[in-house]
């Protein structure tokens, strides 16, 4: 997958931490020039599956499974070249939100969230505050989002 889609999820995902940190606070009129955009509310049906390694060594495997808005399977491993790893499993979160986009909190109290959303070519995977789920400490912001086709399941191009 290319930087640029990457850069690219990471601006949403941006966009989206700003949505969500002001509960009740609805935008009115136009938007803003160089506003991020909202994130349309899909309802994401998603079987997939990718597995990847970057020339630069990044290496993912992800395997997500969304039915009518509500994950039952994830299971996510990366590797950031030969710095560090991060891995998140559904075991160890709880499903918070289910629109516009899908939210998942740590168990643990750590303040680790998950998110997915759907956009027209692809369904994003990210992760915010999960620097305790990363080997070594400080490596997660370098770990990024999982992006799936969400027409075939496989990894988004």
């Amino acid at each position: 997958m290319s930087r640029l889609w990457r850069v690219a999820a990471v601006a949403a995902l941006a966009g989206l931490l700003a949505a969500c940190s002001l509960p009740g606070l609805r935008q009115t009129g136009p938007r803003q020039p160089g506003s991020p955009t909202p994130i349309a509310d899909r309802t994401i049906d998603l079987d997939g599956l990718c597995a990847r390694t970057e020339v630069d060594g990044f290496r993912e495997r992800a395997r997500l499974r969304v039915q009518a808005n509500r994950v039952t399977e994830l299971s996510w491993e990366m590797t950031i070249g030969r710095k560090g790893s991060c891995r998140f499993d559904l075991a160890g979160f709880r499903q918070t939100r289910a629109g516009p986009h899908l939210e998942l909190q740590a168990l643990d109290g750590s303040g680790c969230r998950l998110m997915v959303w759907q956009e027209p070519r692809r369904v994003t995977l990210a992760h915010t505050g999960c620097a305790n789920r990363c080997v070594p400490r400080g490596i997660d912001d370098q770990a990024w989002p999982a992006m799936f086709d969400p027409r075939s399941g496989r990894c988004a191009q």
